[in-house]
């Protein structure tokens, strides 16, 4: 596969990936596709040990050679997201600092809130504006939710396009995230399917999920006739309030 298929935009900026690597001071750090090694060569001066998984063999061997001495960098060639636990010693990991490929973020955030690992990531700034928005906003959306649900997010840094080879498309965010410790229950798929309806009113978009479920729209109505809500548009409820509302159509409905 081309580095142009994987989706890699190699930072080039050093004062930004010195900013990154500050975070692992001292740290156990796992950096997810290090592609030409600008960030593992900051973490490597000031981490206690990097654990960097390159996908690509060209960029692994490049990478051996330029860290053949190291003695606090471990170098794994591998898809990170086929690696169990223990192949990157998950339990000892104190922080994930990595500049992933756009296409990695939605998997990489699943990652992170599996595990509870904090991380510095740069992201599409797109991306990092839906993990920020709040009900109401234009980019509140199913990211929005469940970022809120799980998640702390700060943005440290924004980083336009030309801080990249080869330049992307479009802008980039750093940003600090710290899972969050309570323990909230839902169910992943009925959010997802209420806010493809966002805009229109609860009981619209609970409707217009009946076909999904494969429930009868009949049942759908009687369920619909007790939420309180159902008047409200979907983008306007906050994260809370929506999980409450498709927690209960789950019981309800399957």
């Amino acid at each position: 596969m081309s580095r142009k298929e994987l989706g890699q935009n190699f930072l080039i900026n050093e004062k930004i990936a010195g900013i990154e690597a500050e975070y692992g001071i001292d740290k156990v750090v796992l950096e997810i596709g290090p592609g030409r090694g600008i960030l593992t060569k900051m973490l490597q001066r000031v981490a206690k040990r990097v654990i960097a998984i390159e996908k690509d063999t060209g960029l692994y061997y490049n990478l051996l050679s330029d860290f053949y001495n190291s003695k606090n960098v471990r170098l794994i060639n591998a898809d990170f997201f086929k690696l169990s636990g223990s192949d990157v010693e998950i339990d000892k990991v104190d922080i994930i600092i990595s500049n992933i490929p756009y296409s990695l973020s939605s998997k990489t955030i699943d990652y992170i809130i599996k595990h509870k690992i904090p991380a510095v990531l740069t992201l599409q700034k797109e991306f990092v504006d839906r993990m920020l928005a709040k009900e109401g906003s234009r980019d509140y959306s199913r990211l929005s939710v469940i970022t809120s649900l799980n998640l702390n997010v700060k943005k440290i840094i924004d980083v336009p396009r030309g801080n990249f080879n080869p330049i992307p498309k479009v802008d980039s965010a750093v940003v600090y995230i710290e899972p969050k410790q309570e323990v909230v229950e839902y169910d992943d798929k009925y959010i997802n399917l209420i806010m493809q309806h966002k805009r229109k009113t609860l009981r619209a978009a609970i409707l217009n999920t009946s076909r999904n479920l494969k429930v009868s729209k009949g049942r759908v109505k009687d369920f619909i006739n007790d939420i309180k809500e159902n008047n409200t548009r979907v983008f306007c409820m906050s994260p809370y309030e929506i999980v409450n509302v498709t927690n209960k159509m789950k019981k309800y409905l399957e």
